[in-house]
């Protein structure tokens, strides 16, 4: 998210919340922060809040379903990615360890 300076992001909650379910589904935090383009401090932020219960303060632009899916998409796509170079490491090592 480009902003100017000195003026704060604002995030709806359902944005935030959406965030939080990638980071408690298993997703890293930074990986989740750099894909939705949040700073990683705030995107804890909101997990230590909502582990309070006390996630709240909508900002003034509302998510669309699109992008609330294009958000997961993405979070998926990053995790299969890191899966992918993951296998390729392994088959790498392996490949090198029979010769």
């Amino acid at each position: 998210m480009t902003r100017e300076k000195g003026k704060r992001a604002a995030y709806t909650l359902e944005f935030k919340i959406e965030a939080v379910r990638l980071v408690q589904g298993g997703q890293a935090k930074s990986v989740t922060a750099k894909i939705l383009g949040v700073p990683e401090p705030t995107l804890g932020n909101w997990v230590r809040l909502s582990a309070k219960g006390k996630l709240a303060g909508a900002g003034a632009k509302p998510v669309s379903a699109e992008q609330m899916e294009l958000a997961r998409l993405r979070a998926e796509l990053a995790r299969v990615k890191m899966e992918r170079d993951i296998l390729k490491k392994a088959t790498a090592y392996f490949a090198k360890e029979s010769m």
